[in-house]
């Protein structure tokens, strides 16, 4: 099955943001483009702005006058849903109702030709309730762009329970075609990227609401050691926290309130409270004019210890050893390999974050997982109140010697990025599991979708088969209330590693 041919128009039904930028996808690709909306004249007004968006195209050089020209003519402004009729695609992008859009694909089926493929750009609902309305729901498929279609790659191409295999294969390869990097999903809540992103939220949400750390250190922490573009807090007020509310709950109540989909109360108090990013001026940061800058926080300046003694290769903060040494400190290896951690001067253990606490055990720090430990600009540690004061203050001249920031956080298990990471990689390994995607696609879904630095299965490489089982099950010990019990998946994939290592 081939993409739709240029030769025949297709249509968008909704002119908002969402659908202008469809249309605009489309319209440079080469198709005809026929603008339908239900409110008199919306239609006109989006045929006019994409219009000035393809003049600053060509204002870039990356549309010629007379490609431009050719677009142009090419849109047209439907006056009813009749007018569609000869289209070989209807893209729906109007507002999340079930009701509305199940009454609109009613119609159109009413109006368009038996072999015309219907598409819904759904983020939340169900493309199977929706296709549930029609009579062939055979050719629904989902298409979900990213905010600015324009600009965004990813495409999710989700087959609800009924949707044929010719006309999902169709929707993806017209994806393709348009420029766009298509991955192919099962109809599942939040698809592939708003079902596995929910822990890069709800666990920042979650050190917070434990007071272990304040917005500021921990988007910090989760840009400059995790390599993440954006932190929670800050992406959460670009997207608008009404928003990214919505998405969660509707996630959490379409998996019958899964408790690894819990909402943040925190998050819904700043809902409540009018508070919702950018666009109300105050969010979890405050937009106003002369508003002061929320900091990170910073420890002082410590002097690092003189040396220190590796037990075993530290997993995957091993390059730590390579930058210890040169820093000039010195690594003495420690034979009798009693564990993956650092012994201090002062007799404390610095550790690798592993879902377990510094109070449960004699002078430990634990320090945060990062992407990439020589690249990395900021590390998080966290001690209890029995930590000696000595043991901190060398972990922190430690890495403050490395060249990193040192951000202290409370004693939390698994820290920050560890934990986000590890649910992540969990929530993928589950996805794949029930066969919602492939592992190349999640990887792709979330390299693109959300700009993670790694994708979930590319991360579980790297960290090693069993690293996130074994965390999240630590994790799980000290909150048994299921949120970060691990899953079949992962326990699998964890236990067939360990299983093959041990029989080698």
């Amino acid at each position: 099955m081939t993409a739709l041919d240029l030769s025949s128009p297709m249509a968008v039904v909704g002119t908002g943001t969402m659908g202008q930028g469809i249309a605009q996808v489309a319209l440079v690709a080469g198709h005809s483009v026929r603008l339908y909306d239900a409110v008199p004249g919306r239609a006109h007004e989006a045929v006019a702005a994409i219009g000035g968006r393809l003049d600053r195209l060509v204002e870039k050089d990356r549309l010629t006058p007379a490609e431009r020209d050719a677009a142009r003519a090419r849109l047209l402004a439907a006056g009813s849903l009749e007018e569609l009729a000869g289209c070989s695609l209807v893209v729906e992008a109007v507002l999340e109702r079930l009701e509305a859009k199940q009454q609109l694909f009613r119609d159109l089926e009413d109006t368009v030709g038996d072999d015309c493929l219907l598409a819904t750009n759904t983020s939340s609902l169900s493309v199977t309730a929706i296709g549930g309305a029609l009579r062939n729901a055979g050719r629904l498929v989902g298409l979900h762009f990213f905010n600015p279609a324009p600009l965004m790659p990813l495409v999710e191409v989700v087959s609800g329970f009924a949707t044929d295999v010719t006309s999902a294969t169709r929707a993806y390869e017209t994806a393709r075609a348009w420029g766009k990097t298509p991955v192919a999903c099962a109809d599942t809540p939040g698809f592939i990227v708003n079902r596995i992103a929910r822990p890069f939220y709800a666990e920042a949400f979650a050190v917070y609401e434990a007071q272990a750390a304040d917005p500021a250190t921990i988007d910090a922490v989760l840009r400059e050691s995790g390599g993440f573009r954006m932190g929670a807090f800050e992406l959460t007020d670009l997207i608008g926290q009404d928003v990214n509310e919505s998405v969660t709950r509707s996630v959490w109540e379409s998996f019958f309130q899964d408790v690894r989909f819990t909402p943040s109360l925190a998050q819904r108090r700043l809902v409540e409270s009018g508070r919702l990013g950018r666009k109300s001026g105050h969010g979890w940061y405050d937009y106003a004019d002369g508003a002061e800058r929320s900091e990170p926080h910073t420890a002082e300046k410590e002097r690092p210890p003189a040396y220190v003694v590796a037990e075993g290769d530290l997993g995957p903060a091993g390059e730590l050893l390579a930058l210890i040494r040169e820093a000039g400190i010195g690594v003495r290896d420690d034979e009798e390999d009693h564990g993956t951690r650092l012994v201090l001067p002062s007799g404390g253990q610095l550790v690798l974050a592993d879902g377990q606490t510094s109070v449960e055990f004699r002078d430990v720090v634990y320090f945060d997982l990062a992407l990439d430990y020589r690249r990395a600009t900021r590390i998080a540690l966290s001690a209890s109140q029995d930590t000696s004061a000595q043991t901190l203050a060398e972990a922190t001249g430690l890495f403050q010697a490395l060249g990193k920031d040192v951000s202290l956080i409370g004693d939390v298990p698994g820290m920050i990025v560890a934990r986000t990471v590890a649910r992540i990689v969990d929530l993928a390994h589950d996805a794949v599991a029930k066969g919602v995607a492939t592992e190349e696609d999640i990887d792709t879904a979330m390299r693109l979708g959300v700009n993670y630095p790694l994708g979930p299965f590319e991360w579980s490489r790297r960290l090693g088969r069993s690293w996130a089982y074994d965390l999240l099950d630590d994790l799980h010990m000290r909150d048994p209330s299921g949120r970060y019990a691990p899953s079949l998946a992962l326990y699998r994939h964890a236990y067939a590693s360990e299983r093959r290592e041990g029989t080698s």
